[in-house]
């Protein structure tokens, strides 16, 4: 069974599959580096990377490219003001973005190419456009594309050109370059005194490149004139996505991507995302507060890619419990999670769990049938169904691999803390609650029972004493 996915250009459900019948080649458009990256950045970025991993513990090679945008007008102003060369501000902030991907397990990419790197090819685009007519040059040396040349335009969007507003067209909104039309888009901006020192030779004259001519020169060079798969957020079906499927297709005229794969919205406690509220979490913001990368991982796989999704400091709460279940699951099972760089692609037992994100990368429905698996095979476990069946043992573990790897997440078996390594005031706790049992004052020994709950430790009785071990969640 193959990964089916919502196709945002054909607005169906089809399935993923590679066009050379060898690898999926796909692309993921990346982070800009001004800042830190936020949790509503990284649900995007989480998506593509369990994306992956599904097509990976399917079987399927894959071929991942993610850009990286370190020239723009966002990168520029916040470099100068900042007094830092643009190069040291966003390498800066590229090491950022990365260590924050390993904090959420997200798979490297097989290539991550930067806007600033590949120059040459962005021009060399755009030569071929001028050339074939899609694209002119304005008289301060900026060049446009003509979106009344590509007669398609607007498909992915189903945005009629009424609609479109110069606002629309172009996220730089300081942007007052000549163009023809509302609609054109630029490909090459020509230089400015704001821009200082970034810019960059042309057959028009210094600049720089447009943004969407970045990933169309990037993802070409990388996967081809034609290729299996593109993502993002919904946020950039227009004007970004549109604009590349046209200055792309223009050039080459052929599908520019077979399928479209877009992420929705994260919003806090019911809120859009903003500045203004103070609600754009990073993770360093969520580590001051004493929440792991792992627990954010989790919380971002609870919804729909589809749908918004609510982020809430109790969803938190419910993520760290739920992944606390899942440890107890592979401590008592005896889990050691593999070291490899490969991905398990038996699910055995969890079999229903892959099915679940096969059907459209179902990512909440998958979580529910794990849990149900491990309720069903703990409690199996528990009445010795599987004592010296090794093998059916074997294949569990294998399967719960499987899962982890599909979902991206990190679960170690649980290193139980015993009396010993309770605090001294525990251990005073336990002990009078062992004289009062011992002394038949069941009252008392209930109360200490109690009180060493309430503090996170469970006493275990034995024949000749006790014996104390953290309480799970």
């Amino acid at each position: 069974m193959g990964l089916n996915l919502y196709d945002t250009m054909t607005r169906e459900v089809r399935e993923v599959y590679p066009m050379d019948g060898n690898m999926v080649r796909f692309y993921g458009c990346g982070p800009t580096v001004y800042g830190p990256a936020h949790i509503g950045n990284f649900r995007t970025f989480v998506i593509q990377d369990v994306f992956r991993r599904v097509l990976e513990t399917s079987g399927l090679k894959t071929f991942h490219v993610r850009n990286v945008t370190d020239v723009d007008d966002k990168t520029i102003r916040q470099s100068q003001e900042e007094g830092v060369k643009l190069e040291d501000f966003t390498d800066k902030w590229t090491a950022e973005f990365r260590k924050d991907c390993d904090l959420l397990n997200l798979l490297i990419p097989h290539a991550e190419p930067s806007a600033v790197g590949h120059i040459p090819e962005q021009i060399s685009l755009i030569e071929r456009l001028i050339e074939g007519g899609k694209a002119y040059r304005a008289n301060d040396g900026s060049v446009y594309f003509k979106v009344d040349a590509f007669p398609e335009y607007g498909r992915l969007s189903r945005l009629a050109e009424r609609e479109i507003t110069t606002s629309q067209t172009d996220r730089e909104t300081s942007d007052e370059y000549e163009r023809d039309t509302a609609a054109d888009f630029a490909l090459w901006k020509a230089r400015r005194p704001e821009d200082g020192e970034n810019f960059w030779e042309s057959p028009w004259g210094q600049g720089r490149p447009g943004w969407h001519i970045e990933c169309s020169a990037m993802s070409m060079k990388y996967l081809g004139e034609s290729f299996d798969l593109h993502s993002g957020g919904v946020d950039l079906i227009f004007p970004h996505h549109e604009n590349e499927i046209a200055q792309s297709e223009s050039v080459t005229g052929k599908t520019f991507a077979r399928h479209w794969f877009h992420v929705a919205h994260l919003m806090v406690e019911g809120r859009k995302m903003s500045k203004s509220l103070s609600n754009l979490h990073t993770l360093e913001d969520l580590d001051q507060k004493e929440y792991l990368a792992q627990e954010v991982r989790y919380v971002l796989l609870t919804g729909s890619y589809r749908q918004p999704l609510n982020f809430t400091f109790d969803s938190m709460k419910a993520a760290r419990k739920a992944l606390s279940k899942l440890s107890d699951f592979a401590t008592k099972f005896d889990f050691k999670p593999s070291q490899g760089d490969s991905l398990e692609t038996e699910f055995g037992p969890f079999h229903p769990v892959q099915e679940a994100l096969l059907s459209d990368l179902n990512t909440p429905e998958a979580l529910g049938r794990c849990f149900r698996l491990v309720r069903e095979l703990g409690e199996a476990f528990e009445q010795g169904e599987y004592k010296g069946k090794e093998e059916a043992l074997n294949e569990i573990r294998q399967g719960f691999q499987a899962v982890c790897d599909a979902f991206g997440l990190i679960l170690e078996p649980k290193e139980e803390k015993r009396t010993e390594d309770a605090p001294a005031e525990i251990q005073d706790l336990s002990q009078r609650r062992w004289e009062a049992k011992q002394g038949k004052d069941w009252a008392l020994a209930d109360q200490l029972r109690a009180e060493l709950l309430e503090q996170g430790w469970t006493v275990k009785d034995g024949k000749d004493g006790f014996e104390l071990v953290p309480t799970v969640e």
